[in-house]
């Protein structure tokens, strides 16, 4: 009876093995961007890796990106994701600069949908930044909008109309940013007495957390932003790592109890604004994406010559 039990173990071990290894991964590209701009670079993540990837693009992708309140963007790839039938067993997710905080949105807010296993976020403004991040030239008057952004952030028409006032984080104006931001403080559960517990939950429930910011980042303010850190309350002059912030001390959505789970992977890579070597890409993104069943004859040869390149992901 032991050895029956020992051996139906071992099968069911493999059998989860094989499958976690096996999962789809699913990207959400970023600020003033659309699949059809992140073509290239999920097909090579694919073709390295052996399994299936897939761009979800959010309305009309470039201004839906802009135009559209985050919590609606996410509820649209919440809707996507259900109707996947690739995507029951559970899926990986990676996110770009924008695109990675609406993908942290879809693990804490949407119900009844598969398990996110690995979760890549890219250059992603997760902690909040203190001025409108750039986005693509020639789609947008990027600069009148920041301007726009900075003096009326947390009024109620620049949150309903213009998305990335919904992650700005006024570091001398917590107490507006509490009141009127309309996405980020909901996902970090920072609203006393509105905190859901589901959310905290469904992050801490990942198998991986993997954290890329690039070294020479001047879009994202401050660029620690990719790695939970940010400027301390009331000013601009310090800025601390996650762990020495009130959301990871307090645990406040679960990225401490990744922590101590030894489930959060911090990457630095070289570059701008959400620019990645070929060589990083097979460091820090790659692995955690791998189908190690699918012989490696099968997948995309990689040329360590091709190391240095830099691929940027807002061409």
């Amino acid at each position: 009876m032991e050895l029956a039990k020992l051996l139906l173990t071992f099968i069911f071990t493999l059998f989860f093995l094989h499958f976690a290894q096996s999962l789809p991964f699913i990207l959400l590209h970023g600020l003033g961007n659309s699949c059809s701009g992140t073509q290239k670079f999920t097909t090579l993540l694919s073709q390295w890796s052996g399994v299936t990837g897939t761009c979800i693009e959010i309305g009309n992708g470039e201004k839906s990106s802009m135009f559209l309140r985050l919590d609606h963007q996410v509820r649209i790839v919440c809707d996507q994701i259900k109707s996947m039938e690739s995507l029951k067993g559970g899926y990986n997710l990676i996110g770009v600069s924008q695109g990675a905080l609406i993908a942290r949105g879809v693990i804490e807010m949407c119900d009844d949908t598969p398990q996110v296993h690995n979760f890549i976020s890219f250059g992603g403004p997760q902690a909040g930044v203190i001025s409108f991040p750039h986005c693509n030239e020639g789609i947008f008057d990027c600069v009148r909008i920041a301007k726009l952004l900075k003096f009326l952030a947390y009024t109620k028409v620049v949150q309903n109309t213009i998305a990335p006032s919904g992650y700005i984080r006024l570091p001398n104006d917590h107490r507006e940013y509490l009141k009127m931001c309309s996405f980020l403080p909901k996902i970090n559960n920072e609203i006393e007495g509105q905190q859901i517990l589901s959310y905290k939950q469904r992050f801490s429930n990942l198998a991986n957390l993997i954290l890329i910011m690039d070294d020479n980042d001047t879009v994202l303010v401050p660029k620690e932003t990719s790695h939970f850190g940010f400027y301390a309350d009331g000013g601009f002059d310090e800025i601390l790592s996650a762990p020495e912030t009130k959301w990871y001390e307090e645990d406040w959505f679960g990225l401490k109890t990744l922590y101590q789970a030894n489930k959060v992977r911090n990457y630095i890579v070289k570059g701008g604004h959400v620019e990645i070597s070929w060589g990083a890409a097979q460091e820090a993104i790659v692995p955690f994406l791998t189908d190690n069943s699918v012989p490696q004859e099968d997948r995309r040869p990689y040329d360590p010559a091709d190391g240095n390149n830099i691929f940027r992901l807002l061409e």
